[in-house]
Formats: C-alpha cells, structure tokens, sequence
C-alpha cells in the first residue's frame, strides 16, 4: 500500500469512498464538480491499483487548514490507513508551515488517538463556517471539532 497525491483520473474511486459513507451517515457527501475543483487537496491510499483510502488538506487560512473527507474502504479498515493519510495530510500542512489544523468529524475518537483535541466549534474562527452554510445539517450539526497544534 502506497500513499500519492491525488489525480483527476481517481475522482470516481474517491465518489464512491466518500459516497458509501455519506450514504450511511458517517460523514458529508461531496459533489463530484468539487472534487474535481479540489483535486490538489486530496492524497488517496493505493493498493494493487486501487484507491483504498482518501484524505483531504484544504487550507483556510495562513495559520489553520482542515483534514477533511478521511475515507477508508471498509475492507480495509484496521490496517493503519486512516492514521497514515493523517499523518501524510499533517506532514504537508507542516512543510507548508500552517501551525494548526482541524476537523470536523463523527468519528471523534479516531482523531484523537491521532494526536487531535476536542475543541469547542465555537472556539473555532468565523472562517470556518462559511462551508457550513450550505450543509444540509445546518444549523444543527452534530460534527465534533477537533484540533492539533504542529508547532
């Protein structure tokens, strides 16, 4: 298993990723156009050529970017796939010199034995939101969130 940088020709194994777990509540659903609007953002995790797992680096300011869209093929879960797309996704934020980084999740516990904390959302600055708005779980999100300080 290998991790890469995302290509325009993975968008449809990242659809359906992000789609099966959206699908069953486990995180937003992602328009294919935003996908392909955002492809740079995205480091899949391959294996035998096929993506197997995806994470996302969206950053949102000079000192704060977003882990966003962690999606793993359920039959490959339990095997460090999530934590290596983390930790890739982490590494790039710090060679870009972006101080913090947080998500948004229903999967709390997982970002935690990452090294995330759990932070209030109304901690978390105006910026932020402004995604939400268009979310069809405003106002009433039940996303934790979450942050790491890399300095």
């Amino acid at each position: 298993m290998r991790l890469r940088k995302a290509r325009i020709t993975d968008v449809e194994a990242i659809h359906a990723l992000i789609s099966h777990y959206a699908n069953k509540g486990l995180m937003l659903a992602r328009p294919r156009a935003l996908l392909y609007e955002s492809i740079r953002e995205f480091c899949v995790a391959e294996e035998k050529g096929q993506v197997v797992g995806v994470g996302g680096l969206h950053i949102i300011w000079a000192d704060l970017a977003e882990i966003r869209a962690l999606a793993v093929a359920e039959n490959m879960c339990g095997r460090g796939i999530g934590r290596r797309l983390v930790a890739a996704l982490l590494d790039e934020a710090r060679e870009l010199h972006i101080p913090r980084v947080f998500t948004l999740t229903f999967q709390p516990g997982f970002f935690e034995k990452c090294g995330f904390r759990r932070v209030p959302k109304e901690e978390m600055p105006q910026k932020v939101w402004r995604e939400c708005m268009n979310c069809p779980h405003f106002p009433n999100c039940k996303e934790e969130s979450l942050i790491i300080d890399l300095d």
